[in-house]
């Protein structure tokens, strides 16, 4: 039998952040993280469910969290699990059901659910593409973010579809190395940092 190392709360949670500075912030992957980051807005939650259910009951009560609080409070939300979806398959299967919580809840319109992941792969891509890196994290990552955060941030960046293509064009010119460079701590799977 396997035994999975579960890391501290704490642990997981620098590992993120130095993911967010070196990454996130550092390569300027999402020009409006740097805002939140600064003010303190990034609420981080690290997920103990010992199953999907559990964990999706989680995302439910985190979405409405932060519906419900001041956006000045908590703008956003990182939900992490280190251990329970090891495999990007697997939590890729979970993000239809994640993706679509906020309209379940009633929150469409209000909130969305982005992915992060250390194995994360776009489709029609190879496992070592350049462009994944955009969307990995350290552990397996649900991004809750405001839309209203997004369409004050969008007035900057009216196509959207301009950041996505210069954010591959980054981690391109950057390559596998300059990326193992940053020195993100990439604690499981494949992904070493």
């Amino acid at each position: 039998m396997t035994t999975i190392h579960t890391p501290d709360d704490q642990t997981v949670i620098d590992a993120t952040r130095i993911w967010l500075e070196k990454a996130v912030i550092g390569l300027n992957l999402c020009p409006f993280a740097k805002a939140v980051y600064v003010k303190n807005q990034i609420r981080y939650v690290v997920s103990h469910a010992r199953h999907t259910d559990q964990f999706l009951e989680e995302l439910d009560s985190e979405l409405e969290r932060l519906a419900n609080t001041d956006p000045e409070e908590i703008d956003t939300t990182l939900l992490i699990h280190p251990t329970l979806f090891p495999e990007f398959s697997v939590f890729n299967d979970l993000l239809d059901l994640a993706e679509t919580a906020p309209e379940a809840l009633g929150l469409e319109g209000v909130l969305q659910v982005a992915s992060f992941h250390p194995d994360f792969q776009f489709a029609d891509t190879q496992p070592d593409d350049m462009s994944n890196y955009t969307n990995r994290s350290p552990y397996p990552t649900l991004h809750l973010i405001r839309e209203s955060s997004i369409a004050r941030a969008a007035e900057s960046f009216p196509d959207p579809s301009v950041i996505f293509e210069r954010n591959i064009e980054v981690v391109n010119e950057l390559g596998p190395e300059g990326w193992k460079g940053l020195g993100i701590p990439y604690p499981q799977q494949g992904q070493e940092g």
